[in-house]
C-alpha cells in the first residue's frame, strides 16, 4: 500500500523534519515543499496498522504541528 503524508511544521524546522522523515522505515521520499504544507513524504506500508505506526512517528517529531494523509487508490481493474 502507498500514501502521501503532508506535514505542517514550525518555521525554521522544515529541513530538519524532511531529513528526519526519510529515516522512518517505509518512507521512500520526503521533500520540503511550497504551498499549504511544508513537507510531503511518500510512504509504502504493508497494512493500515503499519501506517498508523508511521503516522505516530511523524506526529511525535519536534516541530510537526499536524499531518494529513492521502492513501492511494489501487488502479481500476478492467
Amino acid at each position: 500500500m502507498e500514501a502521501y503524508v503532508f506535514l505542517s511544521c514550525e518555521p525554521l524546522l522544515v529541513w530538519e523534519i524532511a531529513e528526519a522523515a526519510i529515516k522512518i522505515e517505509g518512507v521512500k521520499m520526503a521533500h520540503a515543499v511550497t504551498g499549504q504544507f511544508d513537507v510531503v513524504a511518500y510512504v509504502e506500508f504493508p497494512n493500515m496498522g503499519k501506517l498508523r505506526e508511521m503516522l505516530g512517528q511523524f506526529q511525535s517529531m519536534k516541530g510537526v504541528q499536524r499531518t494529513q494523509t492521502a492513501v492511494t487508490i489501487p488502479p481500476r481493474l478492467k
